[in-house]
């Protein structure tokens, strides 16, 4: 990325599963070609579905599990011959979208990851909070705020315990309240794309999904507002890309949010899947 925050150049390769000496391997690699091909040297920022331990000085909370209990920082220094700067995804992408993005004039930016699993990073005065145990932001390993009487214990979450926001607002929480066993609702596991088609032509069982979600959502995001108070809210990942959120889940808030008003906005990135990527790069300058 360039000084001013422009894409200098692209490339997106899959990331080698179960095998954590090819994701180093492969990192490197791709280091190496993008110097090579633009004639420089840059420097290495990298965002990551987890977080690094103060404690033991190694990777924890990951999605990728391959990652977990590794000393990657040091593996990417030694491989690419330099130092390197690790961040949560989650945390790249709330940077990149309060440096130069939704949030570029707000005092306060939560950036939420919804996709796969559920995490957010924290912006305050253009500078990310990352917390004493690394873990600012964290917000899909809390319980579900309020919850129904249907919604207790909740879902087994790999955490170890029950009813996490992500086992209810990850896309595959979603896909799988959508094919749950009530009354009238058929199973079938369908993506989050496939259930908001089907809610926009009309599907009972899909609007019923859709309307759930965007109801925990705004539980959730409500529970970080009465704590944060954030100006912008900014969602990222897949379900992200759900225009019913932006409109449903304001119009819900309210009612948890202890405030006579709420003026916090909620807004898609402005950099779109590109966010992550760019505030890995923007590591550098935090």
């Amino acid at each position: 990325m360039a000084a001013d925050g422009g894409i200098r150049l692209r490339k997106r390769l899959p990331t080698p599963r179960g095998d954590y000496r090819r994701i180093v391997d492969t990192l490197a690699a791709l280091v190496a070609q993008i110097e090579a091909e633009l004639r420089i040297q840059a420097r290495v920022g990298i965002g990551i579905p987890g977080a690094w331990s103060p404690a033991s000085g190694r990777i924890k909370n990951a999605n990728s599990t391959e990652l977990i209990g590794q000393d990657l920082p040091a593996d990417l220094a030694q491989c690419c011959q330099r130092p390197v700067r690790i961040s949560n995804d989650a945390n790249c992408f709330a940077l990149s979208e309060a440096r130069d993005g939704v949030g570029a004039q707000a005092d306060n930016v939560f950036g939420v990851i919804l996709g796969t699993g559920v995490g957010a990073g924290l912006v305050i005065n253009g500078n990310l909070v990352g917390g004493c145990n690394l873990i600012a932001g964290e917000w899909g390993h809390n319980p579900l705020p309020w919850p129904s009487a249907a919604e207790l214990p909740g879902p087994r979450c790999y955490c170890g315990l029950h009813g996490c926001i992500e086992t209810f607002l990850s896309g595959p929480g979603l896909a799988a309240d959508d094919a749950g066993s009530g009354p009238g609702r058929p199973a079938g596991i369908r993506d989050p794309q496939h259930i908001a088609r089907s809610a926009a032509a009309g599907e009972t069982r899909a609007r019923a999904s859709l309307d759930r979600y965007a109801n925990r959502l705004a539980r959730g995001l409500a529970s970080i507002i009465n704590v944060l108070d954030p100006q912008v809210i900014v969602l990222g990942g897949g379900l992200s890309k759900l225009d019913y959120l932006y409109r449903e889940v304001p119009a819900q808030w309210s009612r948890y949010v202890f405030s006579d008003r709420v003026d916090t906005r909620l807004r898609p990135p402005a950099h779109g899947d590109a966010s992550g990527v760019r505030g890995a790069a923007w590591l550098w300058e935090a």
